[in-house]
């Protein structure tokens, strides 16, 4: 690689973590940033990293950094604790992410006449899961009541990992309607990838948490091999599924939530030690978006895309939200404010890069780029509104008094051995 785009990317990384504290709450999140650097610093600008980057090296970046969230993002959450003290983001993801996929995929195939109703299917399941950290003064602000913050940050730690089967199976349903010969093969390819996934993912899970108990009750295991073995679960989970065409992805994130809720002691270092290089990842993956994924998308932008990119992060995220919410006693400002807060970023980038890259669909670019625009749009509108939403809510809830929304939270609803404290800014 050359020297200076080595020496550009690392005062990147040396610039962000020396003002971190200075920028954690604002406006400026760390993927609004990164992506910017990555255009004006990358071929397309000024040309500080005249980086090419090829597929190759993009989808082998996409494929670790997804690896890594799904199962840490997943061994943080208890299954117990989620069930019984967290029913808005049970509620967002059971009932509120499906009906935003079904909406979505009704709207981009108006808006898009061309697609097959399983590519619009597609590009609306792609776009489901959303991304905290691209709103982290929200998660973070002490003055957004715990239960609403919480509720934000399960719903991002896990829809990732359901929305995952879904994309699965209308990508395989959409290179099914491509090759009409050919659809029973993608149907069993679609069937295997969502058995044998799972399976390897409950194996690799549970015998890695035993295993750590083990080691931990003989003395055997040190807090920093923790993390090493973090890695080494998530990865062997990918691999033992693809060993056996199942899908790795989907490994991972369930062996990341077996290992979390069957290992019984504080673990904490090895949560850390996978948020830190997750993070570095999630960045570099920003920036990598910026130098190649926003020019190839700019040139093709047009009304059609701006149309269904405003709708996606409004109406299709905040009309299916409140009525998830109907009933839980959260009055009409919140299920809005949590509708706005679902910021598309990391998983939607992620899954195009590696479903369409690897299926023959009709209108791969033309989905690619409704992604790539509604990622940017969501990062500048998110980022920018996340600080002055959360204050005006902030007061809104104050003056609420007693009410669903400061509902004490007996407990997060994140595993005793995996708790993330910088998630919830506790």
């Amino acid at each position: 690689m050359d020297p200076v785009t080595i020496l550009t990317a690392a005062a990147a990384f040396l610039v962000f973590g020396l003002v971190s504290r200075r920028l954690q709450g604002s406006v400026l999140t760390g993927p609004m940033l990164f992506a910017a650097f990555g255009l004006l610093a990358g071929p397309a600008a000024i040309g500080l990293m005249p980086l090419k980057i090829t597929n190759t090296e993009l989808h082998v970046l996409a494929e670790v950094t997804l690896i890594l969230v799904l199962f840490s993002d997943a061994a943080s959450i208890d299954l117990r604790r989620l069930r019984r003290d967290h029913n808005l983001p049970v509620r967002m993801l059971v009932m509120g992410m499906p009906l935003s996929i079904l909406m979505g995929s009704i709207t981009a195939l108006i808006l898009f006449a061309d697609f097959s109703m399983w590519e619009a299917a597609l590009l609306a399941a792609i776009l489901a899961p959303t991304d905290a950290a691209l709103g982290q003064a929200v998660v973070v602000n002490p003055v957004v009541p715990v239960r609403i913050r919480q509720a934000l940050n399960v719903e991002s730690g896990l829809n990732d990992g359901i929305a995952l089967s879904v994309v699965l199976v209308f990508a395989a349903l959409a290179s099914a309607k491509q090759e009409a010969a050919d659809a029973s093969y993608w149907l069993l390819f679609g069937l295997n990838q969502m058995t044998f996934g799972p399976i390897a993912g409950v194996v690799v899970g549970y015998i890695g948490a035993k295993l750590v108990a083990l080691c931990h009750r003989t003395g055997w295991l040190t807090e920093s091999a923790e993390g090493i073995i973090a890695l080494a679960l998530a990865f062997a989970a990918y691999a033992l599924a693809e060993i056996f065409h199942g899908n790795g992805f989907v490994a991972a994130f369930i062996a990341g939530l077996v290992f979390g809720n069957t290992l019984a002691f504080k673990c904490k270092y090895l949560y850390e030690f996978a948020e830190t290089e997750g993070q570095i990842l999630i960045l570099l993956t920003f920036m990598a978006f910026g130098i190649v994924m926003i020019p190839l998308a700019i040139p093709d932008i047009n009304g059609t895309y701006i149309a269904f990119a405003l709708l996606a992060l409004t109406v299709l995220r905040m009309l299916p939200v409140s009525v998830a919410l109907w009933g839980t006693g959260i009055r009409p400002v919140t299920s809005l404010f949590l509708g706005w807060f679902g910021p598309r970023g990391l998983a939607s980038i992620l899954f195009a890069l590696l479903i369409l890259e690897k299926t023959d669909i009709a209108h791969k670019f033309e989905i690619l780029v409704a992604i790539i625009f509604t990622v940017v749009l969501s990062i500048l509108l998110h980022g920018f509104t996340s600080g002055p939403f959360s204050r005006w809510y902030g007061v809104q809830t104050k003056e609420m008094g007693d009410c669903a929304e400061n509902k004490p939270v007996p407990e997060e609803p994140f595993s005793d051995s995996l708790k993330p404290v910088a998630k919830t800014g506790s």
